[in-house]
């Protein structure tokens, strides 16, 4: 049955792979789903697959959100050995989303990431990350603080420089002097890894106090935006948030009609 004309559109959410009790399941975080509803979308959680499988799904969707996790990209997937294995890496999500990453660009379709799936486009288009940010010289530690309550973890940690005329300062473009403060707004900070090396095509957004990327797009690959915070965290609550997810929501409509 074709699909009505003033359908949502459909938003695909690559899982993570989480080992519950004794077995293994597909997860997505509700944060994730709450926010694609917000921009009018409709979430679609797709375990991972096959190449045919993948392009079978592009064929289907009209977005892409990569999501945040606990687990890191493995650091073979841009030259090295892992720096700490103590911490989580999720291969299954990987040999999923890197393909899936570029496919997606070179189709236009309308791509939203988001922390690990920041680092995840960067790696995927031949960029490197730094497996610990907090011990590179002259940068700040970006982790959260999970013994506090998770309201003040993801409170705002630091502001971020946008860089201008680029896709972050046209959707937040107009925002209260109480939101955005010139070309600066304030975002939370939750992560250890973060870009090394920009892949090459690919335009930084904005940038923390110390450097580190917090944002970059791809130009002429349609509408995408890549960020190193957390954006969908009480996204409704957000101003800054708000615009992201309107934008993108707008964008996963404008395609779904296009390819209609």
């Amino acid at each position: 049955m074709a699909a009505r004309n003033d359908s949502p559109p459909l938003v695909l959410l690559p899982s993570c792979q989480r080992v519950l009790g004794r077995h293994p399941f597909h997860v997505v975080g509700r944060k994730y789903v709450d926010a694609i509803r917000l921009a009018g979308a409709v979430p679609l959680m797709v375990p991972g697959g096959q190449p045919g499988e993948l392009l079978a799904a592009l064929d289907l969707i009209d977005g892409v959100l990569l999501t945040g996790s606990p687990s890191n990209v493995h650091p073979s997937h841009f030259g090295e050995a892992v720096h700490d294995e103590t911490l989580p890496l999720d291969p299954v999500r990987d040999a999923w989303t890197l393909p899936l990453i570029r496919a997606a660009l070179e189709r236009g379709v309308p791509l939203l990431a988001i922390c690990r799936g920041l680092q995840e486009v960067n790696v995927a288009m031949g960029g490197s990350l730094h497996q610990a940010v907090q011990e590179q010289p002259g940068h700040m530690d970006h982790r959260g603080d999970d013994s506090l309550p998770v309201e003040q973890e993801y409170g705002l940690a630091h502001a971020i420089h946008i860089q201008p005329g680029g896709t972050l300062d046209r959707v937040l473009e107009g925002l209260p002097a109480s939101v955005r403060e010139g070309m600066q707004v304030r975002v939370n900070s939750l992560h250890g890894q973060g870009v090394k090396q920009l892949a090459p095509g690919l335009r930084v957004e904005a940038l923390a106090p110390d450097g580190i990327v917090e944002a970059f797009s791809q130009p002429g690959a349609g509408f995408n935006l890549c960020m190193q915070w957390h954006p969908e965290w009480l996204a409704h609550e957000n101003p800054v948030s708000q615009r992201i997810f309107e934008a993108f929501g707008l964008a996963c409509r404008a395609h779904r009609e296009a390819r209609r």
